[in-house]
């Protein structure tokens, strides 16, 4: 599998300090089009989803907000609860649901295609959106918060360990900066094989890569790799390979240990690098991952 040739400095994965304020739902209907919701202590809306999105109010406290539709952006851990959801409101920007007390009902927000004007309008400014899954050109605390909703998603469908998925996007990306991940959004390595993409890649390219020997002797050397149309394809062909192909079985044996359910995928001939466990135990650790591990 590709492996990045360059060290990455890591940094601190997420800055999830945040301010000691709670939303307390407030009574509604329950077949109400919006849900009213209030803020105790005060609490910053973003243009987007996500603490890195610009500021666009600050929301006082006890200050009434009505919110009407949800969104998957920046995963926080909060007074309430952890959770990737961010709820629009009304007015179009964004408040962290990991601050809401309760859980109401909210739809999937859904862009509608807006009406010919029949005479001459402004412009309105869209609103910036949280991108769907890693880029190539974000920070590794951004790269981990944007990468968590999609492995959750895939530990979901094949019961692979969230902190496996992204120790092992961390680790065969470099942080989402190496060539084939920035470039064709493969943040793990999959390979083409007989110049097959498979069911969830776009198409194959050819890149340098370091294969190592049973005697752990690595090489330079040219194969040919998968690339994706969005992020979100990546994570999921990862998962589903796991989950399907016969020799990393074993690992599913260990779905409570993701230490050892990465050393039985390393076993099965995910990495030739011989230290290929040590370097995903220790981002595991590090960054500790395992807490994003979902209890299915």
């Amino acid at each position: 599998m590709l492996r990045s040739l360059k060290q990455y400095v890591l940094v601190p994965a997420l800055a999830l300090a945040a301010t000691a304020t709670t939303l307390v739902v407030t009574t509604a209907p329950a077949d109400a089009a919006v849900i009213s919701v209030r803020v105790n202590g005060a609490l910053a809306a973003r243009n987007g989803a996500a603490n890195w999105f610009t500021q666009t109010r600050k929301i006082k406290n006890k200050q009434k907000v009505t919110v009407t539709c949800k969104v998957s952006g920046q995963y926080l851990r909060g007074n309430v609860r952890r959770t990737a959801q961010w709820d629009r409101t009304a007015i179009g920007d964004f408040i962290s649901h990991a601050y809401v007390s309760g859980n109401p009902k909210l739809p999937t927000c859904v862009t509608a295609p807006a009406p010919a004007p029949t005479t001459a309008a402004p412009v309105a400014t869209p609103v910036a959106a949280v991108p769907m899954g890693p880029t190539g050109t974000m920070t590794n605390a951004q790269f981990l918060a944007a990468s968590i909703p999609a492995a959750q998603q895939s530990q979901r469908d094949t019961r692979v360990p969230t902190s496996v998925t992204l120790a092992q996007a961390i680790l065969e990306s470099g942080w989402g900066r190496s060539s084939l991940s920035a470039n064709d959004r493969n943040f793990f390595g999959m390979k083409c094989f007989n110049n097959a993409p498979g069911a969830y890649a776009a198409g194959c390219k050819s890149y340098s890569t370091q294969e190592c020997n049973a005697a752990g002797v690595c090489s330079t050397t040219v194969a040919t790799f998968r690339t994706y149309a969005t992020a979100t394809a990546s994570f999921t062909d990862h998962g589903m390979a796991l989950k399907n192909l016969s020799r990393y079985a074993a690992a599913f044996n260990y779905l409570n240990d993701p230490n050892q359910f990465v050393a039985e995928v390393h076993k099965g001939g995910y990495a030739t690098d011989p230290l290929y466990t040590t370097k995903l135990v220790a981002l595991m650790q590090k960054y500790n991952l395992y807490q994003y591990d979902l209890a299915l």
